[in-house]
């Protein structure tokens, strides 16, 4: 692959992480307030807005980051080999995990919604289950075949 595509694509990763980070620092802590507003007998769900939007940015970056050594393997000429598959090992479980993480949140995401009449949160959080879904499988679909390449490529290795 050439040098400009996989530039191309590792300047992409970089501009998805940029507005994420973004969103942490300015829009969650509001969302925390927001929610503590919403039932000031349970303050304690300003905490909870934290652990699950700021758990799963955790996650979410270090799927960003495997994605970058996955494309410096590419440059390398080392995309057919067991550390891309370990990468696609990685971003399958990062991806699990936040999708596990907002399960774990759809009742938060329907006290506001119900709490504020805004059914589109409860959206907006299944959204995110399933975006982390798709992909996961992907990952696993596409380690899947690298595995299946790598073990042909050895085999033709060997033959010749």
């Amino acid at each position: 692959m050439k040098r400009g595509t996989t530039l191309f694509l590792k300047a992409a990763v970089i501009l998805i992480a940029i507005p994420v980070l973004a969103l942490c620092i300015f829009l969650v802590p509001e969302i925390g307030k927001f929610a503590a507003e919403l039932y000031p007998d349970m303050a304690y769900l300003e905490y909870l807005v934290f652990i699950v939007f700021y758990g799963s940015a955790i996650p979410f970056y270090i799927a960003l980051y495997q994605a970058l050594k996955l494309l410096g393997y590419i440059d390398k000429n080392k995309a057919f080999s067991e550390l891309s598959v370990s990468v696609l090992n990685k971003i399958k479980y990062c991806a699990i995990t936040i999708s596990g993480l907002y399960v774990l949140a759809l009742p938060l995401f329907y006290l506001v919604a119900e709490k504020d009449d805004a059914p589109g949160v409860i959206v907006i959080g299944l959204v995110m289950i399933f975006a982390a879904m798709v992909i996961a499988v992907f990952a696993a679909v596409l380690q899947r075949l690298l595995k299946e390449a790598i073990a042909i490529k050895s085999e033709n290795d060997l033959t010749v």
